[in-house]
């Protein structure tokens, strides 16, 4: 536990000097230091609720690694108070790490620490300990820890500040006909823009084939795309479609797809963002590279930012490769926008935009049958109709963090937990119907965020 002890107690120290730096404008009711301590304390509490209960483990964690004395009492006392036991506080920025982002994003600090991504880490490092803690570690436990961690990656990623551990994947071409790979994509939930885009742009590339086989002249069309559109709207999978097609149709000699963040194109020191560039268009040659969040390459940065070495090594990488390269660059619609305009050469390039829309709440309905049909599960009628319900409000009352897919796919897990939580209660009575079906029971209500 003393590791933990350090990495908070460093996080705590950093919020002082963040706020002796002058970048917390907001007027607290106490020090920047001790409202990072009660949101690392919120944190603990809100997990402690996964497991159903708080047991002695837990509070003599809370208390020495945090430095409190709670009770068991003075902790119900918070879950009430700060609303900790509904979704809402997962889909909250803790205002600390507002702090921090500030801090790192505008180099408010002369120098290299990557202060934000720590407090993340540390928040990591302290649900990890703390869920394992006692004897009981439930799989909501490890859901709701993974949830909380999510929003507050997707915040540093606005900002161009998440330093991924799996900033590079790669990812091999199917061998599969282009007719296959469209017969997939017409199956998907959804997307009816981006089939057709899809489909139009096979049409194109099947024509100009047929052309250059009879040695006819080619139009000059670019194949570099924009992907615009909010998470979880199937973008990487659209993706990995077209290395597929592109590779069948003999247009990309290997057709395998690279997937790419920020922190896979950046480095932090002179010169070394241009090498970790080359080295993955490297890896993308005769592929798709991928670049997922591109936005973060040139929003909101301050002196010495390297992201803006990375797009021009980029761009001339893409010009003196450009018969055996296509980059396809996505992100929320407003900031790509932003993206394309920082630079001229990057608008130039970028030409053809695919958009993808929220799923509708039936859609999402859909999807959820399928993940469930997936994994050998099946919805009760009534389990249908709150899940419906379900969609229809979320759907009404969009957060700014709504995941679309992701969102279904959470929504799964967590009813399969509770399922089964449910059934072992009476395990020796359990028949195979029973453990197929969703019950209504298992479904999470819609808890809208104020």
């Amino acid at each position: 536990m003393s590791d933990i002890k350090s990495q908070v107690e460093e996080c705590l120290k950093q919020a002082e000097e963040i706020e002796r730096a002058g970048v917390i404008k907001d007027k607290l009711n106490t020090t920047f230091r001790e409202n990072l301590r009660y949101e690392f304390l919120k944190f603990l509490v809100y997990l402690s609720d996964g497991d159903g209960y708080v047991d002695e483990k837990e509070i003599a964690f809370i208390n020495s690694t945090l430095g409190y004395r709670m009770t068991e009492g003075q902790i119900k006392s918070i879950m009430f108070y700060d609303k900790l036991h509904d979704d809402s506080y997962t889909r909250k920025v803790p205002f600390a790490l507002k702090g921090f982002v500030l801090c790192d994003a505008g180099r408010k600090l002369n120098d290299d620490k990557k202060r934000a991504n720590n407090l993340v880490n540390t928040f990591r490092a302290l649900g990890q300990e703390f869920v394992a803690c006692n004897d009981v570690t439930s799989e909501r436990e490890v859901n709701m820890l993974t949830d909380y961690l999510a929003v507050m990656e997707k915040f540093l990623k606005e900002y161009g500040l998440y330093d991924s551990k799996l900033s590079v994947k790669a990812r091999k071409a199917e061998k599969r006909s282009v007719d296959e790979v469209l017969e997939e994509l017409n199956q998907l939930v959804g997307l009816d823009g981006v089939k057709q885009e899809v489909n139009s742009l096979v049409n194109l590339l099947r024509i100009q084939k047929l052309r250059e086989e009879k040695g006819m002249k080619q139009p000059n069309v670019s194949k570099h795309l924009v992907f615009s559109g909010n998470p979880g709207t199937g973008k990487t999978t659209i993706a990995r479609m077209l290395a597929d097609i592109y590779n069948s149709l003999g247009i990309l000699s290997g057709g395998q797809l690279v997937e790419v963040d920020r922190s896979g194109l950046v480095s932090g020191y002179i010169g070394q963002t241009a090498t970790k560039v080359n080295g993955v268009v490297e890896q993308a040659l005769g592929g798709i590279l991928f670049i997922d969040e591109a936005y973060t390459l040139t929003a909101k940065k301050g002196e010495g930012d390297f992201g803006q070495e990375a797009v021009d090594t980029l761009l001339k990488a893409m010009e003196d490769n450009r018969d055996n390269l296509v980059v396809i660059v996505a992100g929320y619609p407003d900031l790509m926008d932003e993206f394309l305009n920082s630079n001229p050469g990057l608008r130039s390039r970028f030409n053809k935009f695919i958009f993808f829309d929220d799923y509708k709440p039936d859609e999402l309905f859909q999807i959820l049958l399928g993940m469930a049909k997936k994994q050998d599960y099946v919805l009760s009628e009534a389990a249908k109709v709150k899940a419906k319900e379900y969609f229809e409000q979320a759907c009404a009352n969009k957060t700014e963090n709504f995941a679309n897919a992701r969102e279904v796919r959470n929504y799964f897990e967590k009813a399969v937990s509770k399922q089964a939580t449910r059934l072992v209660k009476n395990i020796n009575s359990i028949d195979e119907q029973m453990l197929l079906t969703i019950e209504a029971d298992d479904l999470e209500n819609f808890v809208s965020v104020s």
